[in-house]
């Protein structure tokens, strides 16, 4: 499964990183250069911090780059009002909670491999981000009503992704007995499916903080603001709880692997905040 997402991601990402890279080399340079300048620093970053393998960084880099392609904005050098912004927020939380209270998830053996996630782990966590900037300008029904819908959706991913590692590894450090969130039954740390109340409250802060990040990375007025705010936690808090619901459901039973749910939870999340946004754009209109 994990296999199946890489060969989703990877390929697509790959594609669309040169495709982008050329489209930019030809009306302007410096964005092209600079974002491949910066995806190439933050690999060599991740790498360097063993936060990921090779393959991992290089299949961030790509996502990065598509990122930032697919959401900067007049004028091109405000580099941090793209899609970098909720994504370094994203790799910081996530990073601060697998390294936060170690020795605790080392006892339990829920440690992380010391050479940090590799390719498929990437794809399954912030494939659906990349690819939502990558496909949702061939959709102009949709830009129409909102020129960010692309990004509101990528956020939303990144916001699940955050929530599910931050209630994860919080839960299993400092949240107490963990509980099967289908059943409520008291199960050991590290079973799928199972949420406390300390990696709750986490998750949900920090889909709120990605989504912060993402509303200021964005232009547009102030109730465009609020309401993507309110968008991309939603499908942030939706997707987590899609990531328990499946972890219990089907994960436990051998049906997916985590990688797949990841991918799954995130998708969810994307789906839910296209969802919301269809309906608050035909909202809005409907009361001009």
């Amino acid at each position: 499964m994990s296999k199946a997402v890489l060969l989703v991601v990877a390929p697509w990402m790959a594609a669309q990183f040169l495709l982008e890279f050329q489209a930019w080399l030809h009306t302007l340079p410096s964005v092209a250069w600079i974002t491949l300048g910066l995806s190439i620093l933050m690999a060599g970053v991740v790498w360097r911090l063993r936060a990921g393998t090779a393959g991992a960084a290089a299949l961030g880099a790509t996502i990065l780059g598509c990122l930032i392609w697919g959401t900067i904005a007049f004028p091109y050098t405000q580099w941090l009002r793209t899609g970098i912004t909720p994504l370094l927020v994203t790799l910081l939380l996530t990073l601060t909670a697998t390294r936060v209270g170690q020795r605790k998830r080392g006892e339990r053996n829920t440690r992380e491999a010391k050479s940090g996630r590799n390719a498929a782990q990437v794809a399954s966590n912030l494939g659906i981000a990349g690819i939502a900037v990558t496909l949702v300008p061939f959709a102009p029904q949709l830009v129409a009503h909102n020129p960010n819908f692309a990004s509101l959706i990528a956020y939303a991913a990144l916001a699940e992704a955050a929530a599910d590692t931050v209630s994860s590894e919080m839960g299993q450090s400092f949240g107490g007995t963990p509980r099967m969130i289908t059943t409520w039954k008291a199960v050991p740390a590290g079973t799928d499916g199972a949420v406390t109340l300390t990696g709750t409250l986490a998750g949900i802060a920090a889909a709120a903080v990605v989504a912060v990040s993402g509303i200021w990375a964005l232009t547009g007025s102030f109730q465009q603001q609020w309401i993507g705010l309110l968008l991309i936690f939603a499908g942030g808090c939706v997707g987590w709880m899609a990531d328990s619901l499946l972890g219990a459901a089907l994960e436990r039973r051998g049906w997916l692997n985590n990688d797949a749910v990841n991918f799954l939870s995130t998708l969810c999340a994307a789906s839910t905040t296209l969802i919301l946004a269809r309906v608050c754009a035909a909202w809005l209109l409907a009361r001009t």
